[in-house]
């Protein structure tokens, strides 16, 4: 027995194929009522000749390919995240790790020569204030 809450989310996809197979039958003949799979699986009986077990096994075979396509986007989707959330951790961590690594050359280099830190210190300090006076002037 086909699938109904399956066949009902794809039948816009659906109909199209069954149209392909069965082409003596119109738009009207394959809309559903209220989600009423057997009235369309009756239609297409009356219309094509076909057994009913036929058009069930084909209109079940078109929601399970449908199904899978989506597990395999979800699944591929899913790897997708996994890769790109691995991917920001590892960029994170050679961030992180290159930061720690300057700040410790800092601190050595503050340490093993504090007065020509402090100069520097002092000198770009100093540049900075100019280039915002001269700024805040010309206006």
């Amino acid at each position: 027995m086909v699938n109904a809450q399956q066949l009902q989310g794809s039948w816009n996809r659906i109909r199209g194929q069954v149209k392909e197979k069965w082409g003596n039958l119109s738009d009207d003949d394959l809309q559903m009522q209220n989600g009423n799979v057997d009235q369309v699986v009756g239609k297409i009986q009356q219309k094509t000749g076909e057994t009913r077990e036929a058009i069930e096994q084909f209109l079940s075979q078109l929601t399970s390919k449908g199904a899978s396509a989506l597990s395999q986007a979800a699944e591929t989707a899913g790897q997708f995240a996994h890769d790109a959330g691995r991917q920001i951790r590892d960029r994170y961590q050679d961030v992180a790790q290159h930061v720690s690594e300057g700040y410790e050359q800092a601190e050595h280099l503050i340490q093993h020569n504090p007065t020509k830190s402090v100069a520097a210190a002092f000198g770009v300090g100093l540049g900075i204030g100019l280039l915002v006076g001269l700024a805040l002037r010309s206006r």
